[in-house]
């Protein structure tokens, strides 16, 4: 195994490498390389990590957005199927008191 502090960044030739890619086995700068799920990689190797992921995640956030859509159909539709049965229950009484009749806002 080659010694780091020998070694010089792929991308940039003047800087002193920090890291090795574990997935590609190259080293790098500082500048050059990222932490992912607790793994320093390369930004290539990351580019090819997260296109790979990507693509079988969206079918599911897809899955997801609709399941939540349809979620907060039901969920309005629940609200307002018991407020309706709140105001059905209401007495008559209460319709026919005096704030329902014309000009009740001039009255005193």
């Amino acid at each position: 195994m080659s010694d780091l502090t020998h070694q010089r960044c792929l991308n940039h030739m003047t800087r002193e490498a920090v890291a090795r890619c574990p997935e590609c086995s190259r080293f790098f700068c500082r500048e050059c390389i990222t932490e992912h799920e607790d793994k320093v990689l390369c930004a290539s190797c990351l580019r090819k990590r997260l296109k790979g992921s990507g693509q079988t995640s969206r079918g599911r956030q897809w899955l997801y957005n609709w399941a939540q859509f349809l979620s907060g159909l039901v969920l309005i539709y629940i609200v307002f199927y018991y407020f309706a049965q709140v105001l059905l229950a209401l007495p008559t009484a209460f319709h026919e008191g005096t704030i329902w009749q014309s000009g009740w806002w001039w009255q005193r």
